[in-house]
Parts: C-alpha cells; sequence; structure tokens
C-alpha cells in the first residue's frame, strides 16, 4: 500500500516538474528572436479585414489611414491593399516591386503612326514630355485601351516613385515579366479595315500580317511560345485575321463574344472595361425623384446574334410610362442627348447587341444611373475584387423578354435600395476612367494589376514546356552487340 502511494506522489512530483520546465523555456523563449520569431508566423500575413471603413487585424501596426483610404500591408510578400468605394484593390505601394514590362520597338505604323505622327531622328517614339499625338473622339476612343497603356509605359520611365507605380517599362526583356506589343490594333480596325479601290487586302489585314511575322520572329516569342506576351483586341473586331496565330499570348479584350473558347477565355485574358463615351456627372446631388425617367435606353434597336432582346424589349416597353426606349447613334449631337437622358434616369437598360458587351453600362456608371444588365453571356473587368450586384441589376434574357417581368422588376426597387446602389457607383466610378496621367486606382492600373495576377500561371506554363525541350533524341538505333 506505501509503496503504491509512493509510486502516485512520484508521478506528480516528475508532472509538475514537467509543467515548471515548460513555462520556464516558453516565457524565456520571448525575448529570443532566434526561437518563434513572430515574423515567421502565418498570423502575421493576415489581411486586415475592412468593413464599412473599420479595420481589424492581429497586427494593428501593419494598418495605416492616408487620404481617408484605409490601407493594410501584406508582411512578406510586400503586398498591399487599398479600400476604394467599399472593396479591397491590390496596390504596389514602396513595398512592392511594380510589374516589369518589356516593349517592342514596333515601327510607327503599328501605333502613333495610326494618329498621323511623324517620328523625327531614329525614335519609333513621340517624346510624350514635349508632345502627346491626339486620339480620335466619338466612338473610336471607346476601344481606346492600348493608347493609355503604351502612354502610361513612357510615363514610367520619368516618375520620381517608379516603385509605386503598377507596371514599369524595362529595356531588357530577360528582366520583363511580360511582353507588350505595341499595335493600336482597334483603331487599324476603325480606319483601314475598308478596301480601297484596286485593293486585294486592307491595310488593317497587310499590319496584322506584318504583326504576325515579326512577333512570332522574335527570340522572346520563340523562348516563351507566346505565353507572356500582351496583345490588345479590345474592339470585337480587331486582329480577326492575327488572333488566331497570337493565340497563347495573353488577350486583352471587350468580351469573349466572337473568339473560340481555346483562343481566348478568362484562364489566361483580361477583360478590360470601354472608355465611356458621355461626360461624366460631376458634382451629382440627385435623387430617386429628381431623376425624372425610370428605364432609358438609346441606340440600336435590331441586331444581330444575340441583340434579338433588344427588338423584343422595344416592342414590351415602348409604351410604357416614364421609359425611354429609342432609336440612336452618335451622330446629331447622339452623345450630348444620351448624356442628358442618362443623366436623368434612375435605372439604365445594357442589353447585349451584336457582342455581350457594351459601352452603355460604363456610360452609365459614369451618369450614376444604375445599369440594368440584360446579357447572359457578359463578362466583365475586375470581377475578382468587384461585386456588380452591389451596383448592377442583373436579369437573365429569357426573364426580360417575357411581358411585364423587367419593367414589375424595376418598379419593385425602393428607394433606399436605389440610393445604395447610386452611392456604390460614385464610389466605382474612377476605376473605369481612362487618363494621362494615370492615378493610382483608375482604369489603366487596374488594366496592370489584372496583367499581374496571370504572370505567375504564365511563368509555371513556361517552365513546366522548358521540361524536355532542351533534350534533343537521337536517331533511334538497334542495339549493338560488341564484336571481337
Amino acid at each position: 500500500m506505501a509503496e503504491k502511494r509512493g509510486s502516485s506522489i512520484t508521478k506528480i512530483a516528475f508532472l509538475c516538474l514537467f509543467i515548471t520546465t515548460t513555462m520556464m523555456f516558453v516565457l524565456s523563449s520571448r525575448g529570443r528572436p532566434g526561437l518563434f520569431d513572430h515574423k515567421t508566423m502565418p498570423a502575421e500575413k493576415l489581411l486586415t479585414v475592412f468593413n464599412n471603413g473599420d479595420s481589424q487585424t492581429s497586427n494593428q501596426s501593419n494598418a495605416e489611414s492616408s487620404n481617408g483610404s484605409n490601407r493594410a500591408i501584406l508582411a512578406n510578400s510586400e503586398q498591399q491593399r487599398v479600400e476604394v468605394g467599399g472593396f479591397q484593390v491590390t496596390c504596389n505601394g514602396n513595398l512592392k516591386e511594380p510589374l516589369k514590362i518589356f516593349l517592342y520597338d514596333l515601327d510607327p505604323e503599328f501605333h502613333f503612326g495610326l494618329l498621323d505622327w511623324k517620328p523625327q531622328g531614329n525614335s519609333v517614339w513621340p517624346d510624350i514630355r514635349t508632345k502627346i499625338p491626339s486620339y480620335p473622339g466619338g466612338l473610336n476612343s471607346q476601344h481606346s485601351i492600348e493608347y493609355w497603356l503604351t502612354l502610361d509605359l513612357f510615363a514610367s520611365e520619368f516618375s520620381e516613385n517608379p516603385s509605386s507605380r503598377e507596371a514599369i517599362r524595362v529595356k531588357n526583356s530577360s528582366e520583363a515579366d511580360l511582353i507588350f506589343v505595341p499595335f493600336f490594333s482597334s483603331l487599324s480596325y476603325n480606319r483601314y479595315s475598308k478596301l480601297s479601290p484596286h485593293q486585294k487586302k486592307s491595310k488593317n489585314w497587310e499590319l496584322q500580317e506584318k504583326l504576325v511575322k515579326f512577333v512570332m520572329g522574335q527570340k522572346e516569342w520563340k523562348i516563351s511560345g507566346g505565353r507572356n506576351h500582351v496583345v490588345l483586341a479590345h474592339h470585337p473586331n480587331s486582329m480577326l485575321n492575327a488572333r488566331m496565330q497570337l493565340w497563347p499570348a495573353i488577350f486583352i479584350l471587350s468580351d469573349f463574344g466572337r473568339y473560340p473558347i481555346n483562343v481566348a477565355n478568362l484562364d489566361k485574358d483580361v477583360i478590360a472595361p470601354y472608355k465611356h463615351v458621355i461626360k461624366s456627372y460631376v458634382n451629382d446631388s440627385s435623387d430617386l425623384i429628381s431623376r425624372k425617367t425610370l428605364l432609358y435606353f438609346q441606340g440600336a434597336i435590331y441586331r444581330k446574334n444575340g441583340g434579338f432582346a433588344r427588338q423584343e424589349l422595344y416592342y414590351l416597353l415602348k409604351d410604357e410610362k416614364d421609359v425611354h426606349f429609342s432609336f440612336g447613334s452618335v451622330q446629331r449631337n447622339g452623345i450630348r442627348q444620351a448624356s442628358q437622358g442618362m443623366h436623368s434616369s434612375k435605372f439604365c437598360l445594357n442589353i447585349a447587341g451584336d457582342t455581350p458587351s457594351s459601352n452603355r453600362l460604363f456610360d452609365a456608371i459614369a451618369s450614376h444611373c444604375v445599369p440594368v444588365i440584360i446579357s447572359d453571356e457578359i463578362e466583365l473587368p475586375y470581377e475578382d475584387i468587384l461585386d456588380y450586384t452591389e451596383f448592377c441589376i442583373f436579369i437573365r434574357t429569357s426573364d426580360a423578354v417575357k411581358k411585364g417581368f423587367l419593367i414589375n422588376r424595376i418598379r419593385s426597387i425602393m428607394k433606399d435600395k436605389w440610393t445604395q446602389m447610386w452611392e456604390k457607383l460614385k464610389q466605382v466610378e474612377p476605376l473605369f476612367e481612362f487618363q494621362y496621367p494615370s492615378k493610382e486606382g483608375d482604369a489603366v492600373q487596374m488594366i496592370w494589376q489584372s496583367l499581374s495576377h496571370k504572370v505567375s500561371s504564365v511563368k509555371m506554363k513556361i517552365n513546366k514546356s522548358k521540361r524536355y525541350s532542351r533534350f534533343v533524341p537521337r536517331k533511334r538505333r538497334g542495339l549493338r552487340t560488341r564484336t571481337k
């Protein structure tokens, strides 16, 4: 009996000694950075969570406020996110290196020469510090993405703080994350797609042929198989010839409506916004009551392919009270009339036409007119960080063409809900603005950011493609037996 009691006491004593020793070890390790270094712990990589302007994080020193914008830094990976309009946008603060872009020095006929710019000396590029060639207005401007991105790359060379930018130009392709092909393809289509007398091929077609020959002949294309190249074809009809040969590249598009899925898809390509054509609604102090028109649409009504819904909706809505649904174009002050109409409307229709996307969505955003999207195949810019349901109404085409469905859905939206969406539109509007010089969080920087999301996947594909490329097997021969 005494032996059992002594054994129990011994076990308790050893347990107490173990606990005491462990506690002393843990306490002593606090002051020793070599043990349990908190900087290496995964918890330090947690982003600040933004909730209606309030931030919560396990490390408050990683959060800061600047000019009313809440920011959070992802430690170690040097990633920074900025809250713009109530959602988080990845930004390149001073901690993260910007996207490195190598720019092919194409002949001016592919870019600024299309704007009637003439080169001086040996340079193929204009000196943007002295004069910037202007881009044509009207409907031409809605597909001007390549112009703004190219200007931004040149501006990066004169930046006082390049590391604060989303993308910079590098002169050595071996240092680049991506290779930029500066062909103003949308402008080439708009200006030179029609055949002139005695021409067998249009100038636009000839430029595409020259482009393919040049690009596919470059060592950068041959090394990567074109996977790290960026090709712009924002106009749905641009690059009709070259797209089938340059398909391994990253395309910047308005939608996938006229592309086979193996040529263009969300896995490798980027959807960019149109540049809105109508005027922005500056100092908008309107409300639900002051916007007299309930639902607005002005544009081409009879369309082919997926645009049949426009005609159906015209007959359903043309006699509805406080609905404006009419034919319109840019001719005869069409843009000015559309600006006035959208600025005074509560909801603006964005209906699929010849392609899933249309500039009306971005005109509506600039007007703070809540978009009603009727386009089942539409893809939207930045949807990995933007929740469009916070400021847009989505209705399936099959439902929209049912008698009474659309108008009843719109009339059921209450004032508080509309006001909430209207406020959100004003917050997200800067994300769709193209301008020079570009500003943090505008459309140019957001497109660079979308491209940066593709880099790791591109590098993985290039590396995998190299697995057996260096091994060139000899001609198969039969086994030889040594003979004496």
